[in-house]
């Protein structure tokens, strides 16, 4: 399975983001997911199975608990291939920011006319 399909689904990214948080055990995983997205405990375990069998993650047993882990070396590699795409949405990304940056200040030189002028005493009264 490439590395997009097990990101694709929205599960597995919630359960990628429960453990960027540090080891949890898979039940603590489940009963978070069964909330978020009505899922069953089996279906909960066969996310778990696939993030497990592709790399995503790593598991150690406790005790009677399995303690799932982020294993970043598959999500650093998906970063790495989307680099190269990064061009594509900087250049919009950062003409938003300055048009942002344009509409504060325009904003600011109003509201600065706007205070200087109530200032400003009436005409024909004394300073």
């Amino acid at each position: 399975m490439h590395a997009f399909d097990v990101l694709g689904d929205p599960v597995r990214r919630r359960i990628l983001e429960l453990l960027a948080d540090g080891e949890q055990p898979s039940g603590a995983i489940a009963a978070v997911i069964r909330e978020e997205f009505g899922i069953s405990q089996p279906g909960v375990s066969q996310h778990l199975r696939v993030l497990r069998e592709t790399g995503f993650t790593t598991v150690r047993v406790a005790g009677t608990r399995r303690l799932y882990a982020v294993n970043s070396e598959p999500l650093r590699e998906a970063g790495e291939w989307l680099e190269r795409f990064r061009h594509i949405w900087d250049q919009p990304l950062d003409a938003l920011a300055t048009e942002l940056a344009r509409g504060k200040r325009d904003r600011r030189l109003r509201q600065e006319k706007d205070n200087a002028r109530h200032r400003e005493p009436p005409e024909g009264d004394p300073p």
